[in-house]
């Protein structure tokens, strides 16, 4: 069975921007370090859904460029890979007016392969002392091929992410007091490295509230729950419009890690709960989104931060508020009855909107579930406890929702065209 700590490992990560431009960005800059020379050409080929989640985010570092192709062009130039989700933290001046030269020669190109389900990421750069190529299946950073002149030096094989699949398919086949269980088991490296992310993430949340207009800002203050929302909404917004800060990510999400630990923080110090109580809520929040983002997948038709994120917050709401293995069951069937279908139409600053439905969501989801109300197994898409209902979400995000995702696609490309 995976311990606590090497889920954190595989699923608590920091990332600089939103984590789909910056995979491509690291896939770019691995293909190109298999070569010298100036970079004469690069051609991306992806998965609909990372070409989906780059089609308007900021890229941080860049002077507010944003978009796939300057996520590609910007990353054949980066020199270190081994940053991985924070390689923009490398971009300079000279890089910015290279990458510009490389987009108006039309030199960077980009294809969606329409039947890659999983995330996927193709990146070959043409050099002047040859080529390379670089290839990411499953997880941003999981690199299963790469080439120098058409030649592998690593091969993988063309298999899944298995440490962060396996760690996401065994808390999915958790029941509900497993995972409890399973949260409770920190140490206190454990509780260092959650309170680590949650700071970074409250960091970009105070930041992104500086950022929004003076009358929204104020009108945090209303009441309690108002204001944890907006700083979620305000963590979300900095990121989709690429601030320089680094974020503690969650199942591949930097906007999954801000909906999951900010409001806990928040409502910890509003309700007096000790630091403690508010760890293991948020390593109960982290684990039920994990298995969440398991059903739905990497990638999906469905918004991750309210389907996954939001879900995990209204259990760790529940534990931090003192209920049982029951009413946490309830909240996740709760919000699965009620935000299921929410899509994803890409990464951008109105992410912090769904942002703010998810916690508006999982608090109403947690407090009814702590009054013992819970939508009943007669109705609708709901399961019989919570694990199951998130086996439905599942069904619903991945057979139920494909030609959603295809015409959402199909919307955006009409738009790109009109740019």
């Amino acid at each position: 069975m995976i311990t606590f700590s090497e889920f954190l490992a595989q699923e608590w990560r920091p990332a600089l921007g939103c984590t789909e431009p910056a995979c491509i960005a690291f896939a770019a800059s691995t293909a190109a370090s298999q070569a010298a020379g100036r970079v004469t050409g690069v051609r991306l080929v992806c998965d609909p859904r990372i070409y989906k989640n780059c089609f308007a985010v900021g890229i941080p570092h860049s002077g507010h460029k944003n978009g796939i192709l300057w996520a590609t062009a910007i990353g054949s130039l980066l020199p270190d890979p081994s940053a991985k989700l924070e390689v923009f933290r490398q971009i300079t001046p000279e890089i910015l007016t290279e990458a510009a030269q490389l987009l108006e020669a039309g030199a960077v190109s980009v294809s969606v392969d329409a039947n890659r389900q999983e995330l996927f990421v193709d990146c070959t750069v043409e050099r002047e002392g040859g080529s390379g190529r670089a290839v990411i299946e499953a997880d941003h950073t999981n690199i299963v091929l790469i080439e120098m002149d058409g030649h592998p030096v690593v091969q993988a094989g063309r298999s899944k992410s298995e440490a962060t699949t396996d760690a996401r398919r065994e808390l999915a086949q958790m029941t509900v007091p497993e995972i409890i269980a399973f949260a409770t088991t920190l140490d206190e490296e454990d509780r260092r490295i959650l309170e680590e992310g949650a700071a970074l993430n409250l960091a970009i949340s105070e930041h992104g509230i500086g950022m929004l207009a003076p009358q929204f800002a104020k009108r945090r203050q209303a009441d309690r729950l108002a204001r944890i929302s907006r700083h979620v909404f305000g963590g979300i917004y900095a990121r989709m419009s690429g601030e320089d800060y680094v974020v503690m990510s969650l199942a591949g999400s930097g906007n999954k890690g801000i909906t999951a630990s900010v409001p806990l923080k928040l409502w910890g110090a509003e309700t007096g709960a000790s630091d403690r109580t508010v760890e293991e809520a948020l390593a109960l929040t982290c684990a039920v989104a994990s298995a969440a983002t398991w059903h739905l997948g990497s990638l999906s038709a469905m918004c991750g931060t309210v389907n996954a994120a939001g879900v995990g917050l209204a259990a760790g709401i529940v534990f931090l508020e003192g209920g049982d293995a029951d009413e946490v069951s309830m909240a996740i069937t709760n919000m699965v009855g009620n935000v299921t279908g929410v899509i994803c139409d890409g990464a951008k600053i109105g992410c912090g909107l769904k942002g703010m439905t998810a916690v508006d969501s999982a608090f109403r989801a947690a407090s009814l579930a702590l009054a013992g109300v819970v939508i009943p197994f007669s109705d609708g898409v709901v399961g019989e406890d919570g694990q199951h209902s998130l086996v439905n979400l599942g069904r619903i995000a991945g057979p139920g929702m494909l030609s959603t995702d295809g015409e959402i696609l199909a919307i955006m490309g009409e738009k790109l065209a009109k740019m």
